[in-house]
């Protein structure tokens, strides 16, 4: 195993954090190896994918999103048995979160601004009630730069209601002021992990670096929260009979004799053209 002692964390202070801006993050929670490793199972991923129909599909220009099956990705047990992972999916799913997705976010230079976004609409129990009922981590395969495409996120965007955006997860271009204000840029390194509500307002910006900036996505649910249906994971058996039973406990996938190629499910239609920055 490549990973290392996580570092000290206050759950109470990231919890906080949490439901104040909408995303917090671990840095070094992985050794530079293991996130080496874990770029090139992404690039390997990716370009299988992107040679067959529906293996990916658009974000916006030169960006792609690709799912994947958790047994493509050396460092699945890993990431989902990390301390801080399993404390903070406990702590805002409760103690029977379904991990439904594992996918890579790819952009290349010429990639564009996207629209300002959430992932999907948003649900009574966030825009009413304030309870985040699904989580994405994200782990960058390099060491972003600002020619990159920095992820953009607008803090403390989870709770907005949104029932009155295109889709109910774009805002009109007439309320991207307010996103925009609060705009933060993250520059992730290798062996850093992050974790956000879903439903916070981001966006990724204009890619220039001829190097792509691939993302691994780690999608989590509460019970209930219905996003498994979006995805198809699958697994053989002999690779989850060997898992951890923390794995078995919460892993939503098919138990399968053999894997087939995924065909992507969760388009988001909005994501397809670019957006300018203004």
């Amino acid at each position: 195993m490549k990973t290392k002692p996580a570092p000290d964390y206050d759950i109470a202070a990231q919890m906080a954090q949490l439901a104040a801006d909408g995303i917090i993050g671990l840095k070094g929670a992985f050794s530079l190896a293991w996130a080496d490793d874990m770029h090139e199972d992404m690039m390997t991923a990716f370009w299988s994918a992107i040679q067959r129909p529906g293996g990916a599909v658009s974000r916006g220009p030169r960006r792609w999103y690709v799912e994947i099956h958790p047994q493509a990705f050396r460092g699945f047990v890993d990431l989902i048995t990390h301390p801080w992972v399993v404390d903070v999916c406990t702590n805002v799913l409760g103690s029977d979160y379904q991990i439904v997705e594992i996918g890579l976010d790819v952009p290349f230079q010429g990639a564009k601004y996207q629209p300002w976004h959430r992932d999907f609409p948003s649900p009574v129990e966030t825009y009413r009630d304030r309870q985040i009922t699904s989580l994405a981590f994200n782990l960058t395969g390099v060491d972003v730069t600002e020619d990159m495409g920095p992820f953009e996120v607008a803090p403390g965007t989870q709770y907005d209601d949104g029932r009155e955006w295109k889709h109910e997860m774009f805002p009109a271009k007439a309320l991207w002021g307010r996103f925009q204000e609060r705009a933060t840029r993250k520059y992730p390194q290798r062996g850093d992990v992050s974790c956000r509500s879903a439903l916070t307002v981001h966006r990724g910006t204009e890619h220039q670096s001829p190097i792509a900036r691939p993302v691994m996505v780690l999608g989590v649910d509460r019970p209930g929260a219905g996003h498994a249906e979006l995805h198809d994971m699958m697994v053989t058996r002999d690779w989850y009979d060997a898992l951890p039973e923390i794995g078995k406990k919460h892993l939503v996938s098919r138990v399968v004799d053999e894997l087939v190629p995924i065909t992507q499910k969760h388009d988001i239609e909005g994501l397809v053209m670019g957006a300018d920055p203004s």
